[in-house]
C-alpha cells in the first residue's frame, strides 16, 4: 500500500504550504488511513457520522476529523465529542443540534455554511438568502457553543471547467460578503471548503484554503 504515501507527497509537492489537505477517508480501511497518518496526515474526512465514530478509537488520538458529508441531525451526537470541523451545515435546524449537541459535551463545535453552488438535485446547501436570514435571527445569536469558520461548497459533477470555476467564485463571493457584513472581527472565520480530487487546483487558484482528496490518495473509492 506504499503508494499512499507516494500520493501523498506527489500532492504536497504541488499543494501550497498554508492549504488544508483533508484526506476523504469513506469507505477506506484502517490500514490505509494509518499509512496517510504515518505519512505525516492529520486530517480526515468522513461522510458518515457512525463510521466516523467507529474508526476514530482505533486510530491515533492527534487526527482531526472533518465531517464533510450530509449530516442528519439524529447522528450528531455520535460525532459531536471529538469533530474537530463540520464543513457540511446546510440548515438552522442542524446548527441547532449541532449547538445542543456542543452543550452536553461542553465544548465549541467548529462549523462552516454550506452553499448550494451546483446545478445539481442531489447537492445540499443555504442560499444566500436563507444564510442571512438564520444569521440576522435570534436563535442564531443564542447558540454559545458553535462557532462558524467559513463555508463550504461542492461543485457540479461536469466535465464544463468553465462552470465549475464560476460556480467556485459564487462561493468565494459568498464568503467575502459574509466576512465582511457578518465577521469582520472574527479571525476563526478564514476557512473556504472546494475542491475535491478532479478540481482542487482550480478550487485553489479561487480562494479554497481547505481540499477535500479521496481517490488521488486512495485510488477508487469502493463504494458499498
Amino acid at each position: 500500500m506504499n503508494f499512499i504515501s507516494d500520493n501523498i507527497k506527489q500532492i504536497r509537492q504541488i499543494l501550497p504550504a498554508d492549504i488544508a489537505l483533508i484526506a476523504v477517508t469513506k469507505f477506506k480501511p484502517i490500514a490505509a488511513i494509518e499509512e496517510a497518518y504515518y505519512a505525516g496526515l492529520r486530517n480526515f474526512g468522513e461522510n458518515r457520522a457512525l463510521e466516523m465514530a467507529a474508526k476514530k478509537p482505533q486510530l491515533p488520538v492527534d487526527i482531526q476529523w472533518h465531517f464533510i458529508g450530509h449530516l442528519q441531525t439524529n447522528k450528531v451526537k455520535y460525532i459531536a465529542p471529538f469533530v474537530h470541523l463540520v464543513h457540511s451545515v446546510d440548515s438552522e435546524r442542524l446548527l441547532v443540534e449541532i449547538n445542543h449537541q456542543g452543550k452536553k459535551n461542553n465544548r465549541i463545535i467548529d462549523c462552516l455554511l454550506q452553499f448550494y453552488i451546483a446545478q445539481e438535485d442531489t447537492k445540499f446547501g443555504f442560499s444566500m438568502e436563507e444564510a442571512e436570514t438564520m444569521l440576522q435571527g435570534e436563535k442564531f445569536q443564542q447558540m454559545e457553543h458553535i462557532r462558524l469558520c467559513g463555508v463550504m461548497g461542492m461543485a457540479t459533477l461536469t466535465d464544463n471547467s468553465a462552470q465549475i470555476q464560476q460556480e467556485f467564485q459564487n462561493l468565494k463571493h459568498h464568503f467575502d460578503y459574509l466576512k465582511e457584513k457578518y465577521f469582520a472581527d472574527e479571525s476563526s472565520f478564514k476557512e473556504i471548503s472546494m475542491g475535491m480530487t478532479d478540481d482542487y487546483l482550480m478550487a485553489i487558484e479561487e480562494g479554497s484554503t481547505m481540499v477535500r482528496i479521496g481517490s488521488a490518495i486512495f485510488g477508487e473509492r469502493i463504494t458499498k
